[in-house]
């Protein structure tokens, strides 16, 4: 049977995701907790993985309870910063780490997703699985870590989410609350790297694409996807299921 096998966020845009058994689905759209908050620099451009690879040094996790962050860097200094009351004391922590002038920023009503319109990412298990099997020595939660998605589906065949963008795209249900695809999710240099050590995979880029290219499902809408360097799906969730909450165990249903 389908089921949402895994629920992911990633509290600060950038950081390390956080696994949760239930998320509310925010008037927005998207999920809460996700990319509630983001580091921005002096010319109000985010800091992210994409512009900087030190991003793989910290390991964070987050207490979406206590809203408490704990980082914690490669010699294995921790800190843990209350975002609540404590952001101030976190902006001069990131700022000296990174050697910039950052201010740590919230938004609680729709975080700050690079897709301001849309909703969760999507993929399946199976994707995941498949994606570890095209390089040597990445295991499927390196794969899950490198690639970054919100909701996972167990029970369906790699690159099923594929089925969901185009143009005639069903959608699908998780317990009731619809999924719509919108986009398949081109993917960044993010994804080339050990997210442990931030080591780019020699030859990954051109691997993905002969691999993708190679296994690329015949449910799949070619017309939806602009390259094969593409990989998830980023989706959109009606305003009538907005308020909803998903769990890890909803039963997966596709519909028209």
């Amino acid at each position: 049977m389908a089921r949402l096998e895994r629920l992911r966020v990633f509290p600060v845009k950038g950081l390390d995701g956080v696994d949760v058994e239930a998320v509310p689905i925010l008037d927005g759209g998207t999920l809460k907790h996700d990319r509630e908050f983001a580091l921005f620099d002096a010319d109000g451009d985010v800091l992210n993985g994409k512009r900087t690879d030190r991003v793989h040094d910290l390991a964070t996790d987050f207490d979406p309870e206590s809203g408490t962050l704990r980082v914690e860097t490669p010699d294995g200094t921790g800190r843990r910063f209350d975002l609540d009351d404590e952001r101030t004391r976190a902006t001069r922590w990131f700022s000296d780490f990174f050697d910039a002038d950052l201010t740590l920023r919230r938004d609680e009503s729709l975080g700050f997703v690079d897709r301001r319109d849309m909703g969760p990412s999507v993929v399946s298990t199976a994707t995941l699985e498949a994606v570890a099997s095209w390089f040597d020595g990445m295991t499927v939660d390196g794969a899950r870590r490198r690639l970054r998605a919100n909701v996972e589906v167990s029970g369906v065949p790699a690159f099923w989410e594929d089925r969901f963008v185009g143009d005639e795209a069903p959608a699908f249900e998780l317990d009731g609350v619809r999924v719509e695809g919108v986009t398949p999710c081109g993917r960044c240099v993010v994804p080339q790297r050990d997210p442990d050590t931030g080591e780019p995979t020699p030859e990954f880029r051109e691997r993905f694409v002969r691999r993708r290219e190679a296994t690329f499902p015949e449910w799949a809408d070619d017309d939806a996807f602009d390259h094969y360097y593409s990989l998830m799906i980023i989706a959109r969730i009606p305003e009538r299921d907005r308020g909803e909450t998903l769990r890890v165990g909803d039963e997966v249903a596709v519909r028209d």
